[in-house]
């Protein structure tokens, strides 16, 4: 597979057929100490080893990843898959009856943190909308859907990833379970790597965690991956809502780049200035927060009429967004129309429920922008208007 994808003619016509195939070439490319993958030469800032941003460039009010939301068919089976299978936490769950959708929140919790507070009460959503780190949304609209899990021609959304102690035996157990793989780790010529399909099809890869992470879960969520049209814009835009770059790896024989990013929690050290990119791909295996992985293929910032699928499309629904948490919606909102201008979704003012907003990133992915610690005693992030 490997050899026939790096065969391939790589113009920008022939796009549609590295997008399809790219998931499975990006992780046997992370995973192995290739001698031809660099990585970018860094200056510390602010914590943020590859970030040449100023303070005046970055978005007010604190900004952290705080959700991947996924569009899902039947919430208890995504729960069992999710939940009993890899060991997630149900953090929270929102109804929404009167417009037809409900909302369940889950995180990889550590065993040191104890148990949280029963899903659905005022004190998990309190919890929700401080929470420092990234949680997978699953979204549940009423009725039949079937929802498109990516990976198709222009797809943009490529797979969440767990990592895993020993992915030959999570495979075994989800197998075990009843769950269907898409590739297990001794097929094909990327040995030590699997996707699994959730109940709705969404590719989830298993990762191996670095040696003596020091993590006391048998899984946690550690990847989001997207693909983007121009790095150069992509980066900035995501830099300005705090992630940081943690590595990049350049195949320029293979034209392709992957970017590495993560919002930092305040215990973290990541390698420093002069780190080996074995240094650096430790610290990204062995971390309790996720990353989000850009994939960006070369040659598609030139092509003026390239466009990925961003999930919302009607017909190619699934993902749906990312979103971060911040200390005032409007003013993020204002910094990043003025900053970057590539508009907004859902202003702050827009629709029924005001003082949340949806913005738009670089390749027209959904990034919802929510105020940490809500609106009222409940931290609700969002309210209606008056009658």
């Amino acid at each position: 597979f490997f050899l026939r994808v790096c065969r391939r003619s790589w113009m920008p016509v022939r796009f549609s057929l590295l997008v399809s195939s790219l998931p499975l070439l990006t992780c046997f490319l992370y995973l192995t100490a290739l001698p031809f993958v660099r990585s970018f030469t860094i200056s510390s800032q602010n914590n943020n080893p590859m970030s040449s941003l100023s303070a005046a460039t970055r978005c007010p009010g604190n900004p952290s990843w705080h959700q991947t939301m996924l569009r899902v068919r039947d919430p208890v089976a995504s729960l069992s898959f999710y939940v009993d299978k890899l060991g997630m936490t149900l953090l929270d769950k929102l109804e929404f009856p009167q417009y037809s959708f409900d909302l369940y929140f889950l995180t990889t919790l550590p065993k040191s943190e104890g148990s949280l507070p029963s899903p659905g009460t005022a004190e998990a959503h309190r919890n929700l909308w401080n929470f420092p780190r990234a949680t997978l949304g699953l979204t549940h609209n009423y009725g039949s859907n079937t929802y498109h899990p990516g990976n198709g021609d222009r797809d943009g959304f490529g797979h969440v990833a767990f990592h895993v102690d020993d992915v030959y035996k999570a495979t075994d157990d989800l197998i075990a379970a009843g769950v269907e793989f898409k590739k297990k780790p001794d097929e094909g010529k990327m040995k030590g790597l699997a996707f699994a399909y959730d109940p709705d099809g969404y590719w989830v890869e298993l990762v191996k965690r670095a040696e003596g992470h020091g993590l006391d879960t048998d899984a946690n969520l550690s990847q989001t991956m997207l693909r983007v049209k121009d790095a150069k814009k992509s980066i900035p835009f995501y830099e300005s809502l705090g992630f940081s770059v943690l590595t990049e790896k350049h195949f320029p024989q293979w034209k392709f780049s992957l970017y590495f990013l993560g919002c930092l929690q305040p215990d973290e050290t990541p390698p420093g200035p002069d780190a080996t990119d074995e240094e650096r791909s430790r610290f990204i295996n062995g971390r309790q927060q996720p990353v989000l992985e850009l994939t960006h293929n070369h040659g598609t910032e030139d092509d003026a009429s390239f466009q990925h699928k961003t999930g919302n499309e009607e017909g190619f629904k699934g993902f749906g967004h990312l979103g971060v948490l911040v200390d005032d919606v409007g003013a993020a909102c204002d910094f990043l129309e003025s900053s970057f201008g590539h508009g907004m979704k859902k202003g702050p003012q827009d629709g029924n429920m005001k003082g949340l907003a949806f913005a738009l990133d670089p390749d027209g992915y959904w990034v919802e922008i929510i105020k940490r610690g809500g609106y009222d005693s409940d931290c609700t992030p969002y309210y209606f208007e008056d009658k």
